[in-house]
Formats: structure tokens, C-alpha cells, sequence
């Protein structure tokens, strides 16, 4: 399957999307260095200090401690330790700056651009060791001009809270299952008798869709009150759930966002089943998700199959009975040329 994220056509958000959604994530630090680096680019300024930097940077780690105490696969981590210290009131804030400028950039800096064992081409900053300090880009300063750029910190912040919880389910040796809440339009994980919301669905799910209309490639938005705000669609129509009893309709694999005119304007899908050819597009994007690896790879297998031709085979006999009991299909009005 092409990887649309960094082979075809990459555009500036692709480059940047396909750093969060692709590169290894043995910590958190990719996270919090990204982030940090989106709110330098917004505020324009173009050479960061170690120590400006440093802060920020603490500061992301320290807060998504404070919601979840494993933030990578290395429990014995040095910075990571610092930050929890910082928490507990341990070390005041200069020491904790003084311990991410030593330690908490050893490897994130060389690692940031490094997706699947190759450096991408688009450079986001320079690393400058002997001023100490961190030199934007024209790309980051180019991408922070773009209508996307006001996704990005969420699709960052959401990536990052899929992971952690990732990691905490490998920590007990057992293997995540994301499900969704339609009411709250939210993924969370059920852990033994607790449940744990994780992040919200349209966070989650843009980045893949690239900022898109799963249908027809309008551009739409996940900011609450954005009038382009994105919804929550069932590929499959959630009334199906009866006649589909295998199929877990909620899951991940069913879920996309469509623009409001799809979901439910004048021609809209509403409880339609669309066209064959989505189907096909539904399967590539479920393929980008299981090559983002853990934990949403993960759950779709779980929901779906465990090779490539069984998804196919789980998604063409659901599709098969889907329309057996609607009927009618539908298909969107194209607005933009397909970007996956």
C-alpha cells in the first residue's frame, strides 16, 4: 500500500504528520519537542535558546505526567525522573531547565527528523551546538501560515495520549483495545474495572485524513466552534448494528470525519452505505493507521483481521450484508482532488 503520509506529492503538514504519526515513540520527548516547536513558530520567533526551550519543553513532560505517570519504555530515565521530581516539589524550575538542557535533548534533537530508519528531506530546525541554541526553519515558519497549522498541537497533544496509553497497557503485558464513545465522540481504553478516556476521535483520526473530508476532500477543522467543524462519521451506518452482530460498528475501523454537507447536508449520506470505491479508500486508511504501529494497529487488528487479506475479506463481507439490508449507496460530491 503507498503511504501517502511521505511517498506521494509530501506537502509541508504531510512532512510534519508523518514525523508524529510514524516515527518511533520509545519516549515522549518527539511530543513535547513538537509541540514546543509549534508554539515558537506561532509566536514567529525563529532562534530558541536552549533555555527558552528547555522550559517549554519541561513543561509539556511535566504536565502529561501529572495524567499519566509512564511516558516511555524506559522506567529508569533520568529527565523523565527529573520531571516527576519537579511535580512532587522536589526541584525548583531552573534545576529541572538545567536537567532538560544536559539530558532531556540527548537524542531528540538527532531523532526528530528520522522517520521509519530515514532522515526526511524537510528540515524543521537546525541545531545550532555552539550558540545553544535551536534555528527555525522557513518550513516550520512556512507550515505555522497554513490553514492546518491551528490542527497540529491537537493532533500532536491526541497522538501523544494514544501512546502513553499504549505504553501503560505494555507495561502490564496485555494488548490496548481503543472503542469509542458516540455521546462524547472520545476513544477510551477499558482497564479491568475502569474506564479511561484518552483523547478525542476527531484529533485523533485528522491527522490520518490529513485535515480532509474522508468523502469528498473538503477541508474541515477540529477545533470546537469552527464552522468547518469536523463530525464523526460510521462508515457503515450505526443502524446496522443489529443485522451486523460480529462487526463492531463503534470500532476504530468504521469511524471517519466528513465534513457537515456529507454527513448530513441536503445530498448528504446520512444513514447511506457509499460507494463501492470508498470502500477501497476506508481500507487504505485503515492501512495507515496499522502502519502507524501502537496502539491503534492494535485495536484495528483486533477488529478487523491479522493480515492484509483478512481485513479485506472482514470488510467486504460487512460491506456485502451492509447493503443487502440498505440498499440504496451513496457517493459524494467531489471538492477537492483525492489526497488518500
Amino acid at each position: 500500500m503507498t503511504n501517502n503520509f511521505t511517498d506521494v506529492h509530501p506537502t509541508l503538514d504531510n512532512y510534519w504528520r508523518a514525523i508524529i504519526l510514524f516515527g518511533q515513540n520509545t519516549a515522549c520527548y518527539k511530543f513535547a519537542l513538537a509541540q514546543s516547536l509549534l508554539e515558537f513558530a506561532s509566536e514567529k520567533s525563529t532562534q530558541i535558546s536552549f533555555n527558552d526551550l528547555g522550559e517549554r519543553y519541561a513543561a509539556h513532560i511535566c504536565n502529561h505526567l501529572q495524567i499519566s505517570n509512564i511516558q516511555g519504555v524506559n522506567p529508569s530515565n533520568s529527565f523523565l525522573a527529573a520531571c516527576s521530581k519537579f511535580n512532587d516539589g522536589e526541584i525548583d524550575k531552573d534545576r529541572l531547565v538545567e536537567t532538560a538542557k544536559t539530558t532531556g535533548f540527548r537524542y531528540v534533537f538527532d531523532a526528530f527528523h528520522n522517520v521509519k530508519g530515514a532522515e526526511l528531506p524537510v528540515k524543521f530546525y537546525a541545531v545550532d551546538k555552539n550558540r545553544k541554541q535551536l534555528v527555525l526553519s522557513d518550513d516550520l515558519l512556512e507550515l505555522s501560515s497554513l490553514r492546518q497549522f491551528s490542527s497540529l498541537a491537537e493532533e500532536v497533544d491526541s497522538r501523544w495520549s494514544l501512546v502513553e496509553a499504549g505504553w501503560r497497557m505494555k507495561i502490564n503485558n496485555r494488548i490496548l483495545r481503543i472503542n469509542y464513545d458516540s455521546e462524547q465522540r472520545s476513544f477510551y481504553e477499558n482497564d479491568l474495572l475502569k474506564r479511561t478516556n484518552i483523547t478525542s476521535a476527531r484529533s485523533a483520526l485528522n491527522g490520518y485524513q490529513k485535515g480532509h473530508c474522508f468523502y469528498c476532500f473538503n477541508t474541515v477543522d477540529i477545533r470546537s466552534g469552527s464552522q468547518h467543524l469536523a463530525e464523526v462519521d460510521h462508515f457503515i451506518p450505526h443502524m446496522l448494528k443489529g443485522y451486523l452482530p460480529d462487526a463492531n460498528l463503534d470500532g476504530v475501523w468504521n469511524l471517519v470525519l466528513a465534513c457537515k454537507n456529507c454527513n448530513r447536508g441536503h445530498r448528504g449520506k446520512f444513514e447511506k452505505v457509499p460507494k463501492p470505491h470508498l470502500l477501497e479508500r476506508l481500507h487504505q486508511r485503515n492501512s495507515f493507521l496499522i502502519n502507524s504501529h501502537h496502539p491503534l494497529r492494535e485495536t484495528l487488528i483486533a477488529q478487523t483481521g491479522n493480515i492484509d487479506a483478512d481485513r479485506i475479506s472482514f470488510l467486504r463481507d460487512t460491506y456485502n450484508t451492509a447493503c443487502s439490508n440498505m440498499i440504496h449507496t451513496w457517493e459524494p460530491e467531489q471538492v477537492s482532488l483525492p489526497l488518500f
